[in-house]
This record gives structure tokens, sequence and C-alpha cells, in this order.
């Protein structure tokens, strides 16, 4: 598989995640809905002040790509777990009477033989018409929801988002934009990565790819070898193999300019497990900087728990169990390749990004300071 590579406005807010307390207007409000290999998660959103609160939720593990790798097709016991979890998202969005929605799908449904016929299925029984996204606006989205992590010292940005299917990765020069300017001018990235000409100052997406190897894929295509840890050794290797071709600076950047920015389960998962947390807590996660010694000595302690050990670890949890070694590779595979010793972590990606470029199409946030 060779990874996708591209050709190569107002900035909106910091995310607000405190639960409305009374019942919103329906015409304020906004959804976005994120259909990945392995999960479905949705948002829907009330605009406030220069950020947003989440008004309902909703996340579940579905496992769409179940066998792709394999078949290139969708199974129909993937697709039947996907559309039950999909009414219940219908169930939310008609419940609070939204009209403002994106319902997006990504990798498993752009590689799937079958996905046009899965989308009129889900269309037909639940009503939902999902959109398939390519692969520069799904790295777009996740990095617009990064923006506030990103330190003003900052001048070479990798953002990192690791999914079921595949691994967007961005590269950011800000070094031309004045400091106190750079989050906000990742967040006008939202009208493309090489947009039109616009008097404030500009972020240069130097370089971004697409590989085609998420968590949920990278496991399957190494499922065959019953060592752990040799599986975990083959998948980290088998990863840097695929960014070849990804090589925005061939020389050395300095370090304390440069800042990796991660947004997945894989990375919230490693740092819940950092900090040793019995019950995830986001406020202690969304931001958290991580040393390559603390990811690794993290990664280390997965592999002595091996398979059941990792079950039954309340930390990493039954849904990801299964899925957090191929990506514990990617991560240690990217923390290898680049000149840094810190990960910043982020739990935001495609559903936040989703809103804010909605919202910030509709005019109706507020410009904020960081």
């Amino acid at each position: 598989m060779t990874p996708r590579r591209s050709k190569g406005a107002g900035a909106f807010p910091k995310v607000v995640e405190t639960p409305v307390p009374a019942r919103p207007d329906s015409d304020a409000l906004y959804a976005a809905l994120d259909l990945g290999t392995n999960s479905c998660r949705m948002l829907i959103a009330q605009p406030k002040g220069s950020g947003f609160h989440v008004v309902d939720s909703f996340s579940k593990s579905v496992q769409l790509g179940t066998g792709l790798e394999r078949t290139g097709r969708l199974s129909r016991s993937s697709m039947s777990r996907t559309i039950q979890a999909l009414r219940i998202c219908q169930q939310k969005l008609k419940r609070n009477r939204v009209k403002r929605m994106r319902l997006v799908t990504t990798e498993a449904c752009r590689r799937a033989k079958n996905a046009r016929e899965f989308i009129r299925q889900v269309k037909r029984e639940t009503g939902l018409l999902l959109e398939i996204i390519q692969p520069e606006e799904e790295a777009r989205l996740a990095v617009i929801s990064c923006a506030p992590l990103v330190s003003t010292k900052t001048e070479q940005l990798l953002v990192v988002d690791i999914g079921g299917g595949s691994t967007e990765l961005v590269w950011i020069d800000l070094s031309s934009v004045p400091k106190r300017d750079r989050p906000a001018a990742i967040m006008r990235l939202h009208a493309g990565f090489h947009p039109a000409y616009s008097p404030f100052p500009s972020a240069k997406v130097v370089d971004w790819i697409s590989v085609p190897l998420g968590v949920a894929t990278l496991r399957d295509q190494f499922s065959d070898v019953d060592d752990d840890a040799a599986r975990f050794a083959l998948m980290s290797w088998f990863f840097e193999e695929n960014l070849q071709d990804f090589t925005p600076y061939h020389s050395a950047q300095p370090q304390e300019r440069f800042q990796i920015v991660g947004t997945s389960g894989t990375v919230t998962t490693v740092a819940a497990s950092h900090l040793g947390l019995r019950r995830y807590d986001r406020t202690k996660v969304d931001g958290l900087r991580m040393t390559t010694d603390q990811i690794d000595k993290v990664i280390h302690s997965y592999l002595a728990m091996g398979p059941n050990g990792r079950r039954a670890d309340p930390r990493i949890g039954q849904d990801r169990s299964a899925l957090i070694m191929s990506g514990a590779a990617i991560l240690q595979a990217l923390m290898r390749c680049w000149p840094t010793d810190r990960l910043s972590v982020a739990d935001r990606g495609l559903r936040e990004g989703l809103l804010y470029a909605q919202m910030s199409a509709d005019g109706v946030l507020e410009e904020g300071a960081y």
C-alpha cells in the first residue's frame, strides 16, 4: 500500500466541554459524527463565546473494519454492529432536534468495495447520510482541533492522528508567524492546507501524509505472529518503513522549537497509564506532555503484562486491549523518527475539528485569545 500524499478567515478557539445546564435552543446546536475503522463517536454542541459546550455525546467501539484487510469488504456483522450504534446517534440527533451536522466516515469506507452499499443501507435504516471524507480533510480537521495545545515557542510542528485504519501526519512551519498568533494561524487551516491569500499570518504546511495503517489495520497485518514481543517489534518496524517518503526536513531541527502533538485513543491511553488513572479523566490527560522515556516505560509495562494482563488492566479497558500494542508500535516508531524527547497529548480530534469548521463557517464563534 502506498501512502497518499497531497499535491502540495478567521480563527476559532479551544474546546470547552462543560455541559450546558439549561436545554439549549435546537437552532443553535451542531453535531459531528466520526465513523472510523474501529469506533463510532459523536458530539452535539452549542457555540459559547470563543468555545463550545457539549450537550450530548456518544462513543462506541463498532469494529467496522474487522476482516477488511483480508476481504476488501465490510462484513455483515460489522455493518450490523455499526448500524445499531448509528441508530442511537440518530435518536440523540432527533431528541435534540439538531439541524446542522456533518456525519463523516474515513478509512474503512474509503477502502471497502461495498462502502457505497453500506452507506445506502445506513440511510435506509437510520435516515443518516454518511459522507466519506478524503485523507487531506481528515488530517486538516485533526490539526485544527489540536491548535490550542501548540506552544507559542513552537516553530516546527508535527501533528499525528493515529486512527483505526490510517495514520495522518502533518508538518507545519510556524517560524514566520509571530509567537502570539501561532495557534490562531493553525486554526485558519480549516480553509485548506494551501488557502488563498489572507491578510493574517499564515502557517505553512510543509508536507503531509496519510499512511493506510492504523491500530486495526496494522494489527490485522501481523495477526499470524504468535509471539507478543516479536509482533510488536515487527509492527513498529513496518510502520516506520511506510514513513520513508515523508521527509519534510532532511536536516535535524532544534528540539526546543519542535513539537509533536499526538491525538488518538492510543496516545490518551498511554497517558492515562503513565498517570496511573483508575478512571479516565480528560482534564488530566488533554495537554499533558510526556517524555520519550515515560512513553517507553508504559509500553514496556504493556509488553510485560502480556495479552491477558492488558485485557485485565482497567487503564486500558476491554475495548482497547486488542489494539493498544499496534497503536504503541506506531507511537514508538514516530518517537524514533523525529528530534524531540516530548509528546503533547491531545484528547480531541476529528469530531472537534468538524464542529469548529461548521461553527467558523457560520460565524458563530467569537475570536478568543490562547
